[in-house]
This record gives structure tokens, C-alpha cells and sequence, in this order.
């Protein structure tokens, strides 16, 4: 049986260029070039659009080249309208897609797609929310936009049939509070352990890990522990039957 390690580096943008460049270094050190995937947002917060830019363009080109999977990750990363306990508190109201209806979503997600595939010349490996927040509107517009690949805390999943791909819950820190780092370290402790027998692991970091020094030792840590007996897989590799 054949087991992976699926890393990723989430809310890829022009916005957080420096902090990309330091999780990239900290991602090779243990996984090798493109042993992860990008998750890549075309204007996060309204305020950095990759459209135009190519200098960042030609970044993301370059790993793409170098085989890193890109993913389409949001429009803008931020919700219009963050309803609900989940959508303000626990994700700093960044779950673009949770209230979005088929309509909305399916826009966002060919503007976004349409910027993502220009700039690395290839189609995108697929979709993954942000906050990995999907309301019933998302998911329909997934399916009908054709991407290949989905993911949200506890599996990945094909969209077109439903078939879930990869199970467990994604090993993530967070970096808002005192409390969610706290937090975000004792599950990551306990779950690199945990999951260690599952045959697919996911690892995923964020721009605002590189801050906080204890989180990126608990990332070393965790990478370390899980690529034992493992290697750096592809999101792709999990469409083979």
C-alpha cells in the first residue's frame, strides 16, 4: 500500500510573497522540490491581484514547471457576509465560499480559474475553499465547472462523482490568538502520531505560521515524524484507481 505525505501551502498570493518564499524553504528541507501543493488565491482581500503582475505570475510558472500542483483557492478569500458562529469567529470571516449560491460561485470560480491557468500555462489540479468552508452552492458549482479535485478538514474527494478520495483530518496550525496556538500544537502533537497509520496524511500551512517560531518547530517536527515509512505524494496520484 502506498503511503503519502499531501503538504500544501495555502493563500499563495503576491499579498504574502516573503512569508510563501519562507514556508517553501521550510517544505523542501523535508519534502523536497514540489513535494507539496499551492493553494492559490488571485486577488486575496481585494488588495493583491495576481492578474497583472507578472512577476508573480512567472513565480508561480516557475514551480509549476518545477511540478508543484496548483490548486485554485477562492477568489478573494474573504466572505461578503460571514454568517453564523463558524464563518466570523473561527475563521476571521474568510470562508468566501460558505454562503455563496451556484450562480456567485460558479463566477468567482472561472475568474479565479481563468487568472490561475494564465499565469502557469496548464489547468489547475482543482478547487479548495477557503477556510475549507463549502455551502450547498459551492459544491454544485464545482461539479459544474468540471474540477478535478476537492478537499475539505476531513477528506478529499472527486466532485464529479463524489468519490472520497483521501480520509482523517488535515494536520493545520493557526496563529489569530495564544489559545489557537496552544491548540493548534497539541493537535498537531497528538496527530502525527495518530494518523501515522492512515495510508494518506494531509499537512497544511499558512503565511501567518511563519510569525510564530514555536509553530514552525512544531511544523519540522510533524513533517519529520510523518515522512518515516511514507513519501511526498501528489493530490493527482489519489484519481488512480
Amino acid at each position: 500500500m502506498t503511503r503519502r505525505l499531501l503538504a500544501s501551502i495555502h493563500d499563495v498570493s503576491p499579498r504574502f510573497e516573503r512569508e510563501v518564499d519562507i514556508l517553501v524553504e521550510r517544505l523542501e528541507r523535508r519534502v523536497g522540490p514540489a513535494g507539496f501543493a499551492m493553494l492559490v488565491v488571485p486577488d486575496h482581500w481585494d488588495q493583491a491581484p495576481i492578474a497583472g503582475n507578472a512577476a508573480f505570475g512567472a513565480r508561480l510558472r516557475g514551480w509549476a514547471d518545477q511540478g508543484t500542483e496548483m490548486f485554485l483557492h477562492g477568489w478573494r478569500h474573504r466572505d461578503d457576509a460571514p454568517r453564523g458562529f463558524a464563518a466570523r469567529h473561527m475563521t476571521a470571516g474568510e470562508g468566501e465560499f460558505a454562503h455563496l449560491d451556484e450562480a456567485g460561485a460558479r463566477e468567482r470560480l472561472r475568474r479565479g480559474r481563468g487568472v490561475i491557468e494564465n499565469a502557469i500555462g496548464r489547468p489547475v489540479a482543482g478547487f479548495i475553499a477557503p477556510a475549507w468552508l463549502y455551502g450547498a452552492g459551492a459544491h454544485a458549482a464545482i461539479r459544474a465547472e468540471g474540477f478535478a479535485l476537492a478537499e475539505d478538514h476531513m477528506k478529499v474527494w472527486e466532485p464529479a462523482s463524489g468519490r472520497v478520495l483521501a480520509r482523517g483530518p488535515v494536520i493545520t496550525w493557526a496563529s489569530r490568538s495564544p489559545g489557537r496556538i496552544r491548540s493548534s500544537l497539541m493537535f498537531a502533537g497528538l496527530a502525527r502520531h495518530g494518523l501515522a497509520l492512515l495510508p494518506n496524511v494531509r499537512v497544511a500551512v499558512h503565511p501567518g505560521d511563519t510569525g510564530v517560531p514555536a509553530l514552525l518547530h512544531s511544523l519540522d517536527a510533524t513533517l519529520a515524524a510523518l515522512m518515516q515509512g511514507r513519501s511526498a505524494g501528489r493530490y493527482a496520484e489519489l484519481l488512480v484507481r
